[in-house]
């Protein structure tokens, strides 16, 4: 069992160019902010992991495990490594220090994802963000690579069951209003008229296809940290402290599936299948099996990965709160809501918190902690305590899911 003593984010608002910070900065800040946040010393961590997509490209920076050597002396010798999985790379640093802990090799590791991308254009940091397609084979007459691939995703819902744009845009709706409680998400501040959650060309223009403004998830800077424990670990931590270990969350299941790296690989073969992704339904499924979760009434809150609210969507078929194509049933009754039968992402997601692609699992799996320990804020969903992730790299290409519960 590993347990999750907490952690910390960054405001996914910032620029970090502007700041006058790099990626050394940034990585030295947030597990700084993390350990004073855990109440721990650099000495404890025995291993250290970072997710991180593309900081070759627009950091001109790789080898990011030995940034912890920068933080603080104690690190010097620490083992490290980098993971990388286009959005889906935090999650797979959290499942590979998690395997260092259940192999018995360490007890404490720190968990690092990061990422900057607001130090370039828009158009190049699109470019950049495309190396997790399959490039020169798809989207090549794509400007913008992702909006392309998801407004596809739109077209074979379409194709499929029907889609009305307006449960899209209830979506982005009710995303970027939760993002208004978090006080990290980016677009905390930004204002909205009685047209920008429509198919307004002005208010709401198209980016790619059927993606317009308001469907897509945010380029940010942003970090995020936590510390992952075994069971003895954890049970010194919450002794020193004067808390029964059964009061610190652990990561009861995990999911980790993967596909070709095609998107209409994928599609194709799908076709005669239930899901649009079956890989994504089968994480999914592995990480409640894992966790002894044999209902979806006794998940509580998900965080899921809306890059896209037609991510978002899959996302909620696929989760099982409702039948394949059916979302739009979900998202009319208020269930994705907080106060609903299952809200999704109260943080506001990719859409209103922000998506800094490396550190965007990491993210997800704070707040699974932070919701099952009433720490949420005034994003709180009441009385949570199993909260499943929903992270995906590539156009589904990998899924990760965790189930995070005390």
């Amino acid at each position: 069992m590993v347990y999750i003593l907490g952690g910390w984010q960054t405001d996914f608002a910032s620029n970090w160019a502007r700041q006058n910070m790099d990626l050394a900065d940034a990585f030295s800040k947030v597990v700084g902010k993390g350990l004073d946040s855990v109440g721990l010393d650099p000495k404890d961590i025995e291993t250290g992991h970072v997710g991180n997509f593309v900081s070759e490209l627009f950091a001109h920076q790789g080898l990011l495990g030995g940034f912890f050597g920068l933080v603080h002396p104690d690190f010097d010798g620490l083992p490290t490594a980098r993971h990388e999985a286009a959005c889906a790379s935090g999650s797979v640093a959290i499942l590979a220090a998690t395997a260092e802990i259940e192999a018995g090799r360490y007890d404490l590791a720190c968990v690092v994802g990061l990422e900057q991308m607001r130090n370039v254009s828009g158009q190049t940091a699109a470019n950049y963000l495309g190396a997790a397609a399959w490039t020169g084979h798809e989207f090549a007459d794509a400007t913008y690579v992702w909006p392309r691939a998801f407004s596809d995703l739109a077209e074979e819902y379409e194709r499929r069951y029907g889609l009305k744009y307006e449960h899209l845009m209830r979506i982005a709706e009710i995303n970027f209003a939760n993002a208004k409680r978090n006080p990290n998400a980016q677009t905390r501040q930004w204002a909205f008229n009685a047209k920008s959650f429509t198919a307004d060309d002005e208010a709401n223009p198209v980016v790619e296809g059927r993606t317009r403004k308001q469907d897509c998830g945010q380029v940010t800077d942003g970090s995020a940290v936590i510390f992952l424990a075994s069971e003895k670990r954890a049970a010194e931590y919450a002794a020193k402290r004067g808390v029964p270990l059964e009061s610190l969350p652990r990561i009861k299941g995990w999911g980790h599936r993967s596909a070709p790296i095609s998107y209409s690989a994928k599609v194709r073969a799908s076709a005669d299948q239930e899901y649009v992704f079956p890989q994504v339904r089968r994480a999914i499924e592995d990480a409640r099996r894992r966790a002894g979760v044999s209902d979806l009434g006794e998940i509580d809150v998900v965080e899921t990965h809306d890059c896209f609210t037609t991510t978002e969507y899959m996302a909620i078929d696929h989760l099982g709160l409702t039948a394949p194509g059916e979302a739009w049933k979900a998202i009319e009754a208020g269930d994705i809501e907080i106060g609903g039968r299952l809200p999704i992402n109260p943080s506001g997601g990719l859409i209103g918190l922000g998506h800094p692609v490396g550190a965007t699992g990491v993210r997800m799996a704070l707040d699974a902690f932070k919701q099952v320990t009433g720490q949420a804020g005034d994003y709180q969903v009441e009385g949570a305590k199993t909260c499943q992730t929903l992270n995906i790299g590539g156009s589904t290409t990998t899924t990760v899911s965790l189930v995070v519960g005390v």
